[in-house]
């Protein structure tokens, strides 16, 4: 399903295409943290570390929205080299999955 949020003239959509903001697993802050992020964005602002990281994995122009609210860990692993290997991203994706399910 897909929710677009109205805005003013000079902001940009905000097109929701699946899922939502949960409670268990975000707090109260952590749901007003991102409303937050989300409004800078609409409103054409760049975010960097710590708020946003590129995830260039996903799409080109694709960024994780970083809230601190819980810490989640998903693998340990040895990095021997700059990439992540793909099997890493597919337990990882699998797991967070299961943890956004639970």
């Amino acid at each position: 399903m897909t929710y677009s949020i109205p805005v003013g003239r000079t902001d940009k959509p905000l097109v929701w295409l699946e899922g939502e903001f949960k409670s268990p697993p975000f707090s109260v802050a952590a749901r007003i943290e991102a409303g937050f992020l989300l409004r800078l964005l609409q409103q054409g602002k760049i975010l960097g570390l710590p708020h946003s990281r590129p995830m260039p994995v996903i799409g080109t122009a694709s960024h994780e929205l970083r809230i601190n609210d819980a810490i989640v860990i998903l693998e340990i692993f040895s990095k021997k080299t700059a990439q992540t290997p793909k099997a890493v991203i597919d337990l990882c994706k699998r797991r967070l999955k299961e943890y956004d399910d639970a």
